[in-house]
């Protein structure tokens, strides 16, 4: 390789190649549909054991969601796809009306499980209309369908993922340090590359000498459990911070860039994400550090105008009070816990999509891509 960088174009081509192969030999399934069944890595268990989850029916993937064995947005909208496949198997009638009736129930019951994760919704109402949409057919074949359609919105998923990863290119430069929060990458969708994480390990495979600084993500310690993991397995430079470090290491000129991913992006750009992202957007504004989002259109929720207008969900106090199972704080102690934050679009720099990358003023130029 050091003989080949006088030919810059065929230094990087080999070294992708060479890139991809490793990074094959120790890619994770996030999930995959096979054989009547999900299999989904669980993520609750990271990183000290890497465990997959076979869910058999409907109620064992909205656990799974529920109990944030997956998570993610994009992640969760393919996990919801996939129980409604197969919990379309499980109807037994051959009347059109009596199974999209039962589809019905099993949608609301698996939208029921993660209220602020637009992706969910997204999924469910699109698997809702491949059935509608063939309901002359007889009914097992539109099970076959609404299973070949969970499959597409996988597939479509890491694809999209992949397009993201590259459009976020002209933002990131060789030697770049960038700071992330929670985890968005191959773990938080439907594999291989993520949102946020995707554009870094996409400017990785190219040769950009990249580093990340990741937040270890209180509660849930998404940013420790998850993202460090990630990074460490694709050879990608990586320092753990707790969340109240980030001030600091902006102020000594340590981050270049901040990447976040999205749970839900409304109408004038205004931002759902992990809970501290608010924080980091003001932090990075007051410091001059340009402050991005990386997200699927489908993450977008035009039915929303504003911030404030978005669902928060409110987590189980014990992810506070509890650390791996052990209290950490005095019994009866009231707790807050809300699982995410609204980050206005007045902090936001760009959101990449994989339709390329959203600049202000993003409601004229996100309305556009409608």
């Amino acid at each position: 390789l050091r003989v080949l960088r006088g030919d810059l174009f065929l230094f990087r081509f080999i070294r992708v190649r060479i890139y991809n192969f490793l990074r094959r030999a120790v890619m994770f399934k996030t999930i995959e549909y096979n054989g009547g069944k999900v299999r989904l890595i669980d993520q609750t268990r990271l990183p000290l054991e890497e465990v997959y989850v076979e869910c058999n029916d409907f109620r064992d993937v909205a656990r799974a969601i529920k109990s944030m064995q997956i998570r993610g947005a994009p992640a969760i909208g393919v996990a919801a796809a996939m129980g409604i496949a197969l919990g379309a198997r499980g109807i037994t009638t051959n009347d059109f009306h009596m199974f999209y009736s039962e589809l019905l129930k099993i949608c609301e019951y698996l939208a029921n499980t993660r209220p602020t994760a637009v992706n969910l919704f997204w999924a469910i109402e699109r698997m809702k209309s491949i059935a509608d949409k063939n309901r002359n057919r007889d009914v097992e074949s539109i099970k076959e369908i609404l299973e070949k359609e969970a499959v597409k919105i996988w597939q479509e998923d890491i694809s999209i993922n992949r397009n993201m990863g590259k459009c976020g290119q002209e933002l990131i430069e060789d030697g770049d340090t960038i700071l992330t929060h929670c985890n968005a990458g191959a773990l938080a969708t439907g594999g291989e590359y993520g949102t946020a994480l995707g554009v870094i390990k996409i400017a990785h495979e190219e040769g950009k000498r990249v580093k990340v600084y990741a937040d270890e993500t209180r509660p849930f310690l998404q940013g420790s459990r998850l993202t460090v993991w990630e990074l460490v397995k694709e050879g990608i430079p990586v320092r753990l911070i707790t969340d109240n470090m980030a001030g600091y290491f902006m102020g000594r000129g340590e981050i270049d860039k901040v990447f976040v991913g999205a749970d839900r992006i409304v109408a004038n750009g205004d931002t759902a994400n992990k809970i501290g992202t608010y924080t980091l957007s003001i932090l990075a504004k007051e410091h001059g550090i340009p402050f991005y989002v990386v997200a699927p259109l489908s993450t977008i929720d035009m039915s929303i105008p504003e911030g404030s207008k978005i669902p928060i969900e409110e987590r189980n106090p014990q992810e506070v009070t509890h650390l791996n199972n052990k209290r950490i704080a005095p019994e009866g102690v009231e707790v807050s816990n809300p699982a995410f934050d609204v980050t206005p679009n007045k902090y936001i720099s760009a959101i990449v999509t994989e339709k390329g990358i959203i600049k202000p003023p993003f409601l004229d130029n996100i309305k556009r891509l409608f």
